[in-house]
């Protein structure tokens, strides 16, 4: 059965439309691919290889007596992998029955049976499969297809579980920083909402999102003339909005709300798309107000600087990463250290990020806000969490840089206006790294026991110009690399120039690549506590 993004006999995904074909008897495949005749294997690999996901093709044995008795898989795309993480290739000459025993008689059987009996494209409800390996059980979702193709089946599927995980995760996300995205198309006149965006707005889910129309109705009449200037500029002149407003809700609950939005133009510099954000201030508003009646008062002060060292210690254990872990993930093991100067007010904004995505690609981000404590860490959090949102969708990364970027530039309240960034996707299949940088260092790759920097493509630090240029590169990982990504408190020293410390570090990696546990000798190596003077982040990656 597939993991990741498929398995052995389950379609999702790209549809595969073919014509219905008969098989001969026998159940064999034939060598020609004339009409009513079963497609030769090469020419069928032939049009998988080009497909993406988790496709293959099945043809039919049959018994005694004529009948289905099981089907073997012919041809399988390069990206094909079942829940025994078989792949591709591997999965050719396989039978179905005897590979995955449980699947006979199940819904998907008869499915499998009836498609290729009456020609009709069989899509199930989602598919459950338990396989247990190394004594282990691993019970999977999966959605499936499969359409008749000449003398067997073409079958693809899509994992569920691992999305409707990251999907929680995603919701989680952005409950915690009061955020929900919306898009709006504007030529066809259709919004789109996540999940949280209704929450803010007090909607239910079931109506859909509001018109411009029913929202401009429910906010607050002093508040009207700045946000429809605001959203004017927007919709005319294509002008970025970051502007807070007042509306009431349907039971009558007065809420704060921010609304962050950029449009997209056409050709002619018309806009055609608005992509943005509603964040919930209410909260933050009502504590303002709080503050400002009772800031006069020592004790109010007190009780301030007290709730603030609790929110920070809060924060840091909702929203940052574990501090030392180890993981895998498309076939990479990631091994981690954060190590934050010190606790309280003083938290730093070094962050990383390592997650599998839906299409069984990794995502591994790291990077650095300007400034220390509660706004440092707030937008950290912000920028970690809309990055692994916009990746979880698809969105190329330099797209996603630039629209943090203007996220960053439209929030002029907080003492900073920077961030540094790395973000890289790894595609198992090719063994592909693809990266974009935003003022970052540049990672440092270990090969062969030798080390050196990979060349900065271009990508100026977040918030500095509002027309960023940030270019992918891409690198071929091979087995025994070693990767390092890393925030300049691993290479700083007082009094050093940073070249100094870039060459203290690639020569002390080469040195520790060969020994068991080379993240922890290469901290032990170029770590002291008396010296360290910032806080540190490292993700080794290893093939």
């Amino acid at each position: 059965m597939p993991e990741s993004d498929g398995g052995g006999f389950g379609p999702a995904g790209d549809d595969a439309v073919f014509s219905s074909r008969r098989n001969r008897p026998g159940g064999r495949p034939t060598a020609d691919a004339g009409p009513g005749t079963a497609l030769p294997a090469p020419e069928v690999q032939e049009m998988l290889d080009a497909l993406p996901g988790s496709v293959i093709f099945l043809l039919p044995e049959l018994g005694p007596a004529g009948e289905v008795a099981d089907f073997r898989i012919a041809a399988a795309s390069p990206e094909a992998v079942d829940i025994g993480s078989r792949r591709g290739r591997d999965l050719v000459g396989r039978s179905v029955l005897e590979t995955y025993p449980t699947v006979a008689g199940t819904a998907l059987w008869h499915g499998y049976l009836r498609a290729l009996t009456t020609g009709v494209r069989y899509e199930g409800e989602p598919f459950e499969y338990e396989e247990v390996l190394a004594g282990i059980p691993r019970l999977s979702r999966f959605a499936v297809r499969a359409a008749p193709c000449r003398a067997g089946l073409i079958v693809s599927w899509a994992r569920l579980d691992s999305g409707e995980r990251e999907q929680r995760r995603l919701t989680a996300m952005q409950r915690l920083g009061n955020m929900g995205w919306a898009d709006w198309d504007l030529v066809r006149d259709v919004i789109t909402w996540s999940d949280e965006a209704y929450s803010i707005l007090g909607r239910d889910r079931s109506l859909g999102p509001t018109t411009p129309e029913e929202l401009r109705a429910r906010v607050v009449a002093e508040d009207l003339p700045a946000l429809g200037d605001a959203v004017g500029h927007l919709l005319g002149d294509g002008k970025p909005v970051d502007h807070t407003f007042r509306l009431t809700t349907p039971t009558g609950e007065i809420r704060h709300v921010r609304i962050v939005a950029e449009a997209a133009a056409d050709a002619h510099g018309d806009p055609v798309e608005v992509h943005g954000f509603f964040q919930d201030q209410t909260a933050a508003k009502n504590a303002e107000q709080q503050l400002l009646d009772q800031e006069r008062t020592a004790l109010v002060q007190r009780g301030l600087l007290t709730a603030e060292r609790d929110l920070a210690a809060r924060l840091k254990h909702a929203l940052l990463p574990p501090p030392e872990q180890s993981m895998r993930l498309a076939g990479l093991t990631v091994d981690v250290a954060y190590r934050p100067l010190q606790e309280g007010l003083n938290l730093g904004g070094d962050w990383y990020s390592a997650i599998e995505l839906p299409d069984g690609s990794a995502l591994l981000v790291i990077g650095d806000v300007a400034g220390h404590g509660l706004d440092a860490v707030a937008t950290m959090a912000q920028l970690r969490f809309t990055a692994k949102g916009m990746a979880i969708t698809g969105m190329p990364l330099d797209t996603i840089l630039d629209r943090l970027n203007t996220l960053l530039r439209h929030t002029p309240e907080r003492d900073f206006s920077t961030a540094t960034m790395i973000m890289a996707r790894y595609e198992p299949a090719h063994r592909r790294l693809t990266w974009v940088r935003a003022g970052h260092l540049p990672p440092l790759l270990i090969r062969q026991g030798r080390a050196r920097y990979l060349p900065a493509p271009d990508g100026v630090l977040l918030g500095a110009t509002a027309t960023p240029t940030y270019e992918p590169d891409t690198l071929r990982l091979l087995p025994g690399d070693h990767l390092l990504l890393y925030t300049d408190g691993l290479i700083e020293e007082p009094g050093q120039v940073i070249d100094e410390g870039l060459d203290r570090l690639a020569r002390t990696a080469a040195a520790c690549a060969g020994n068991p546990r080379v993240l922890d000798s290469i901290l032990g190596e170029l770590v002291t506590p008396e010296d360290r003077r910032d806080d540190i982040c490292v993700l080794h990656i290893t093939l």
